[in-house]
């Protein structure tokens, strides 16, 4: 399955980022038993983050004068976050994702107003990557909920729980 996962990775378009270092004092990850809790990953990409500000609806009015990016760029964003816990997750099965048994959980924050109804599509950016690589085993529960801010500004972080074999 590495191989499968590198090799649809490249299909899409897509690779690993080349670091990802928490902003803060915690672990990437922490395993009990086969499942492995993953720590959020905002949408940063080897220390750059391109998505920040909040993600807006179509016609959204009352916008401030600061960054902000709309629904497509929201789904990038979460694709984004995304890899970052695939780099970890990588790490977390010793390189070999044939390990992995389920995605069991992802947790979608989004940077936005009051009133934006459209998490859940922002965050499909990461459910659709998992379940592209992982096929039904990346089938998941998930939380998509709207937050007034993230660190460093950034307009997504995805968290996930996984089961290894």
């Amino acid at each position: 399955m590495n191989e499968n996962i590198e090799r649809k990775l490249a299909e899409l378009g897509l690779m690993l980022p080349g670091q990802c270092t928490p902003r803060g004092n915690f672990l990437p990850y922490h395993q009990e038993g086969n499942l492995v809790f993953f720590a959020g990953q905002i949408c940063e990409w080897n220390g750059d983050v391109p998505y920040q500000g909040p993600v807006i609806s179509a016609g959204a009015t009352n916008l401030s004068d600061g960054p902000w990016i709309d629904l497509d760029d929201g789904r990038k964003a979460a694709q984004i976050s995304a890899l970052n816990l695939l780099f970890h997750l990588r790490d977390a099965c010793g390189g070999d994702f044939n390990r992995v048994k389920s995605v069991v959980r992802l947790g979608g924050f989004v940077n936005c107003q009051a009133g934006f109804d459209q998490s859940p599509a922002v965050i499909n950016g990461a459910s659709d990557l998992f379940i592209e690589l992982f096929g039904d085993n990346g089938m998941h529960a998930r939380t998509a909920v709207g937050v007034s801010g993230l660190p460093a500004n950034a307009s997504v972080e995805v968290d996930a729980i996984i089961a290894l074999r």
